[in-house]
């Protein structure tokens, strides 16, 4: 799994891909109950066959309108994830798929704009926490919509379970010396 940098630039070959790219696309019904190493051979698979075989860590998803739509599986940014991908850049999420990522530590970031700003293949810088993505080839820059303190906290624990971890691991140091 990629390593979670928020506040630093990421620069990772753009896998581009469309609107509308749903939780059947990213993590097929048929692998539902496989194990995570078996799941991940076949994110997108149906979309771009080449993708799970060939995506690098590092390498960033940019997409349309309403990417990560459908059903609320978990295993779509878990996939991604698993991958080494470094964040999705999308026009807009859908709502849980935006939701299921943070939690699972997967960045996201929506910026309209986004595709136009890119081709399959080029490289791009993102700095998730700034919500800035740039096209180092072409010098133009965008600004994405900031993620709320909260969610850039999630994301840099690597996901709620991690972070609720380290919470309790804090508050269980700061009761130890009571009772």
């Amino acid at each position: 799994m990629a390593e979670v940098r928020l506040r630093e630039v990421v620069r990772g070959r753009v896998w581009k891909f469309g609107d509308d790219i749903s939780t059947d696309l990213l993590a097929p019904g048929a692998y539902a109950v496989a194990p995570l190493e078996e799941r991940k051979r076949h994110v997108l698979e149906t979309v771009r066959p080449e993708f799970p075989r060939q995506v690098r860590p590092g390498d960033v998803v940019v997409a349309g309108r309403n990417f990560g739509c459908g059903s609320s599986r978990e295993t779509a940014p878990e996939g991604l994830r698993a991958l080494g991908v470094a964040c999705v850049v999308a026009e807009s999420f859908a709502r849980i798929f935006f939701r299921n990522a943070v939690a699972l530590g997967l960045p996201v970031l929506p910026c309209p704009g986004v595709s136009e700003l890119f081709e399959d293949g080029d490289e791009a810088e993102v700095v998730v926490a700034e919500a800035r993505v740039r096209n180092p080839l072409t010098g133009t820059e965008l600004r994405g919509q900031p993620l709320p303190p909260v969610m850039v906290e999630i994301l840099e624990a690597g996901g709620i379970l991690e972070r609720l971890r380290a919470w309790n691991a804090r508050r269980g140091q700061t009761n130890a010396g009571r009772g």
